[in-house]
């Protein structure tokens, strides 16, 4: 008698070209890894955190974060889309100014604690996500306003809807992240059962190509020696 096998089919992460019409200067490094088992948190990916929080709150202050280039634009970015950055900041944004006021960011699981590190030491957006949860290809566009948005709000899981008009990623199925890199959904949230994950790497001008690479090259070099075995490719999205 014949086993029957699962087949898990592996979507990929496009830009639509109205996202590079408007903001020409964007790129996006995405790091799709297969065979790797995520795990809870260690010794090991708190000591990374907290290195990297402490060396935020060595050189950087809420005033000079907000004062960083790269900050600085996408603050701008947001505003172009509609999206208040005060009330909306970037990933990156909200990650560094919870540092610099001295509170530590809670420990998830290894990968999360390892993405949350590299965007701090970086000053970079940086999101990962499960893999074989996506229902087709994941686009980054501009939303209609219909689009579901798994969500939790006060202890219970809600669906919501994005702007019109707004920056988001989403598949046939819904909204996986909204206003760009703001919020990410609980659908394709890394878990410890995690087996196939794909990470984003944001960028804009001015900050340097070579250095949204090297954020890269850290983050494979940590996948290829938590998960020897695993398998890591990489694409830069960009104009």
């Amino acid at each position: 008698m014949s086993r029957r096998m699962e087949v898990v089919v592996h979507y990929h992460l496009v830009v639509d070209k109205q996202i590079f019409e408007q903001f020409p200067e964007y790129q996006a490094l995405i790091v799709y890894v297969e065979g790797i088992q995520n795990f809870p948190s260690t010794p090991e990916s708190e000591a990374l955190l907290r290195a990297a929080e402490q060396q935020c709150r060595s050189i950087l202050t809420p005033s000079t974060v907000l004062e960083h280039p790269h900050i600085a634009a996408w603050r701008d970015a947001y505003r172009r889309f509609g999206a208040k950055p005060k009330k909306y900041p970037s990933s990156v944004e909200a990650l560094l100014m919870r540092t610099v006021k001295g509170d530590d960011l809670p420990l998830i699981n290894g990968l999360v604690d390892l993405y949350n590190m590299l965007s701090l030491k970086y000053v970079l957006p940086i999101g990962g996500e499960d893999w074989s949860k996506l229902t087709s290809d994941l686009h980054l566009t501009y939303a209609r306003g219909d689009e579901p948005f798994q969500t939790m709000q006060a202890g219970h899981e809600e669906v919501a809807y994005p702007d019109p008009g707004e920056v988001i990623w989403v598949d046939s199925t819904g909204v996986t992240c909204r206003r760009w890199n703001w919020r990410q959904c609980r659908r394709t949230r890394l878990t410890e059962e995690t087996q196939n994950v794909y990470f984003v790497l944001d960028r804009l001008a001015p900050y340097p190509t070579e250095t949204l690479l090297a954020a890269g090259d850290e983050l494979k070099s940590y996948l290829h020696r938590w998960f020897p075995g695993c398998t890591v490719s990489t694409e830069l999205l960009k104009a």
